[in-house]
């Protein structure tokens, strides 16, 4: 090859300068797209909600980042906000008996139902308490999850289990873990105490309240966050946990660990957890296209799954992409149609929706949790 021969660029024909011309003018958006910068979509949720397994599918097709801020627990997340300018976060996930207060604080927005695919959802979801104000939506209900005891099947029996009592068995002393929130783990011992609406009781069943729990402070080898709850389970630390469910469970079950949930006799509790729209974002029509998308039945299936945790979702559609994607993890769960699923627990009235306190107020639940750790 001649020096020539390496420099030389081939002749373009006046066909092929026209082909590259029109090529480039029907795809500028494309081009333009595919080097543009994400948009950053700031996410306020539990831990899991805006990692990979979840969020990537979306972000690929919308050119988003999702920069997330996790939280444990309500009041973490109620304080996070305050703390915050309006506009700091475009998408917030709350649990539902928190809507209310972020909608009294002014910190979401109103959104359209027509906008959400609430057709497809199971009735008891398709206008969830709390959620609206009237006729106006401020959340959209995205997945849920029950609470009983979590417990070792190394060391209890499904039976022994059947009851909130297991938690103060003498075999399980030190070995009793609770997942460190009020609301979850007093709402068990009110169920334990035979209050029907274990929420909305008097002053004298929430004495009674108190001082059953007291009772099982002995028992108790120590409070957890998420992390702590999940390798205290994981390493048989504790052999019994009270405020929990599958959500935690499940994920270490579907990883080997010898350990399951299961809704007493008493009954369990349910949270549910939604997507608000934040007050202020600038950002409201791509937060409201990422509510679309994780409450269709694609986005359902993918919840139920999540890595961090799994859950039960609202969508009918969900319910049968996932038994198509994951029959084994369906069935696991209880969200089979046509089968005994978890939709009867609820019929049946065995699981109640937590909530915050009804006849006081959410600092004194808070104040006695805090003396029943520090006793």
């Amino acid at each position: 090859m001649t020096q020539d021969d390496r420099g030389a660029r081939p002749a373009l024909s006046r066909r092929g300068v026209l082909a590259m011309g029109a090529a480039a003018l029907a795809t500028p958006m494309l081009s333009r797209r595919a080097f543009a910068a994400p948009t950053q979509l700031t996410m306020l949720a539990w831990y899991g909600h805006a990692e990979p397994d979840i969020v990537a599918e979306f972000e690929a097709e919308n050119n988003v980042k999702f920069v997330p801020k996790y939280y444990t627990g309500g009041d973490n997340m109620l304080g996070l906000i305050s703390q915050s300018p309006p506009g700091t976060f475009d998408v917030i996930l709350s649990d539902a008996e928190y809507v209310q207060q972020l909608n009294a604080a002014g910190y979401i927005e109103a959104l359209d139902p027509a906008d959400y695919p609430f057709d497809e959802f199971f009735p008891e979801f398709q206008k969830f308490p709390g959620h609206w104000d009237g006729d106006t939506l401020y959340s959209v209900i995205t997945r849920f999850g029950f609470l009983g005891v979590a417990y070792n099947t190394d060391a209890l029996t499904k039976a022994q289990a059947s009851t909130y009592d297991v938690f103060w068995d003498p075999a399980l002393k030190g070995k009793v873990g609770h997942f460190d929130w009020h609301l979850p783990n007093l709402g068990q011992m009110s169920l334990l105490n035979g209050n029907a609406s274990p929420y909305d009781i008097d002053g004298a069943a929430w004495d009674a309240v108190k001082e059953k729990t007291m009772t099982l402070r002995p028992q108790i080898g120590g409070f957890f966050d998420y992390g702590g709850t999940f390798s205290s389970l994981n390493n048989g630390q504790m052999l019994a946990f009270a405020g929990i469910g599958d959500w935690i469970t499940g994920t270490l079950e579907r990883n080997g660990a010898k350990v399951r949930s299961i809704i007493p006799e008493q009954g369990g509790l349910q949270f549910t957890e939604s997507f608000s729209i934040g007050k202020g974002s600038s950002k409201a029509e791509l937060a409201k296209k990422w509510i679309q998308y994780i409450t269709s039945a694609k986005g359902q299936s993918k919840s139920a799954q999540m890595a961090a945790y799994p859950c039960l979702i609202p969508s009918q559609k969900g319910w049968e992409v996932l038994s198509a994607e994951n029959p084994d993890e369906a069935r696991r769960q209880g969200m089979v149609p046509g089968e005994s699923n978890v939709m009867d627990l609820i019929r049946s009235g065995r699981i109640k929706y937590r909530q915050l306190p009804v006849q006081q107020s959410l600092e004194e639940w808070n104040d006695f949790w805090s003396d029943y750790k520090s006793a």
